[in-house]
């Protein structure tokens, strides 16, 4: 782990903690806090761990002076899905910290989650009557899946997002992402938004909605976060993570 992963890693959980210190949680309170769920959701996300038994195996190995307590896979899994609330609250409050949430110019793209290959697989998914076949352009291929739909800033911050069918029209996709959000509509009038293409998002074995939700949602609060972290620290280019992905 490098200084500039533990200083991008140091000031999320800062960030994280403050915002929800007096917050009460009701029952015994968790070994492992949810500043520090978060940061390991990024970690993760940052370094390119697609297994969560590959990352807590090297978190332990590296990070026991940073988090004392790891819980096991199951528990890990267990805590990151029921995040799905919290990182995508904290997504929206880290694009809210940058001067690029005040940009007049938004870009919508899509881009392919697959979520499985083989048809027995797709057979026995969690996600059947969600997920669905759809055709990949810029792969010349299809594939069994969803549809990530993100909103972001010409200089890449995420706005919203959404996953959706493949067949579900792109149009009907970006009004829901806007209607359903009030507040974000509200507090941009008359934003102009443009359609592009070239994110990508693969390898981020999730198999249940939950799960699909978690990973996207991390992977997107880790670039949020970068953004974040560059924007504050004046680095040059923004969207770039090279600095903290090894």
């Amino acid at each position: 782990m490098t200084t500039d992963l533990e200083t991008l890693a140091t000031a999320l959980y800062v960030r994280i903690d403050d915002s929800l210190a007096g917050t009460r949680r009701w029952g015994r309170p968790p070994r492992l806090t949810d500043a520090e769920l978060l940061t390991l959701a990024v970690m993760q996300a940052v370094l390119g761990f697609a297994s969560e038994t590959r990352w807590l195996r090297f978190a332990r190995r590296h990070l026991s002076a940073e988090f004392p307590y790891l819980p096991e896979q199951s528990g890990y899994n267990k805590r990151l899905r029921a995040a799905n609330t919290l990182i995508s609250r904290f997504i929206r409050t880290l694009a809210r910290d940058t001067d690029l949430w005040h940009d007049d110019v938004w870009i919508v793209d899509s881009t392919p989650v697959e979520c499985a290959r083989s048809r027995p697989t797709v057979k026995r998914s969690q996600l059947a009557g969600w997920a669905g076949y759809g055709y990949c352009a810029s792969h010349s291929r299809f594939f069994w899946g969803l549809r990530l739909h993100l909103l972001c800033t010409p200089g890449g911050l995420p706005i919203a997002w959404a996953p959706a069918n493949p067949k579900t029209d792109e149009r009907e996709v970006l009004a829901g992402m806007l209607t359903q959000d009030i507040d974000l509509v509200a507090t941009h009038p008359g934003q102009t938004i443009v359609g592009d293409k070239g994110y990508v998002l693969e390898r981020h074995g999730a198999r249940t909605p939950y799960g699909v939700l978690a990973r996207v949602g991390q992977r997107i609060l880790a670039l949020t976060a970068a953004i974040w972290h560059n924007r504050a620290n004046g680095t040059s280019i923004t969207r770039s993570l090279v600095a903290y992905d090894h």
